[in-house]
């Protein structure tokens, strides 16, 4: 699994799962340096921190350790091996605290000063109730961060193969027949602002990746690796046949043709208008 197959609460169970040992392990190495690098302007000692969509905490955990004792930080994750696996990894980080938990779930005694999410609110398909949710947990004056895609203008150079790209074109279709916005990247300043939130900043954080170097193979891999779940022939979005041939077609293309792949990505903050 990988950055795309991460999942939060979708309309109709539409999820990708991402209990595999594979995506434990892909979640474990992700760092704020490298998957949130541009959050790091945001922190500082002293708050108290929300992560939505934590996965095992890899990142929260440095959150943890910047805001420092007389910060806090609570992750929470719907997928419970991850939170489980979380706490016994980072079980000695004293301002920390993993919750198994949906964000419409989620209940706290104590108001946040920043709520974060990377990579999460793809998945959702109740974006304006997420969002009046983000609300009710938020300090007077407390900001949010959301670090996501736009599927839509993803980049391949040169142009990947036809099976692949329709493979493509059906998992896009496929989520947005499920609720989810393709482009909430893109999409989050005109929400935010509808929602009451203003002093709305935008950050590019978009993930570039070039086969000639021997690290960015599997990450240009990544959409054989979404292709590899049955889900969508399962809901009859494509046949098997085709699936295994775009899995085929784009793996010969990721290791003998791609020069690169960019996907689109960014951070949109704001603050809560009081």
């Amino acid at each position: 699994m990988c950055h795309i197959c991460e999942t939060a609460a979708a309309s109709e169970n539409k999820v990708i799962d991402r209990t595999s040992q594979n995506a434990s392990t892909i979640f474990n190495q992700r760092t704020l340096e490298q998957d949130y690098r541009t959050l790091k302007s945001a922190l500082k000692p002293g708050l108290r921190v929300l992560d939505i969509g934590c996965s095992t905490g890899a990142i929260t955990k440095d959150i943890a350790n910047i805001v420092g004792p007389t910060g806090y930080v609570v992750g929470i994750d719907n997928t419970a091996s991850f939170i489980e696996e979380g706490k016994n990894l980072f079980s000695d980080i004293r301002n920390l605290e993993l919750h198994h938990c949906d964000l419409l779930d989620f209940e706290s005694d104590q108001k946040f000063d920043l709520i974060v999410s990377a990579r999460t609110f793809q998945w959702i398909s109740t974006l304006d109730t997420a969002i009046d949710k983000l609300k009710s947990l938020l300090k007077p004056n407390g900001q949010i961060s959301i670090l996501d895609y736009n599927h839509e203008a993803i980049s391949w150079n040169p142009r990947i193969p036809k099976s692949m790209d329709n493979f493509y074109h059906m998992f896009l279709m496929w989520r947005k027949d499920a609720g989810m916005n393709n482009r909430i990247g893109y999409d989050l300043e005109d929400m935010l602002e509808e929602h009451g939130f203003g002093q709305i900043e935008v950050f590019d954080a978009d993930e570039h990746y070039e086969r000639k170097n021997p690290l960015h193979i599997d990450k240009i891999k990544v959409w054989s690796k979404v292709a590899s779940s049955k889900q969508m022939v399962d809901e009859g979005y494509i046949s098997d046949q085709n699936r295994l041939e775009a899995i085929k077609d784009y793996n010969d293309w990721a290791e003998n043709t791609a020069i690169s792949m960019t996907m689109k990505l960014r951070e949109v903050r704001a603050i809560l208008n009081s």
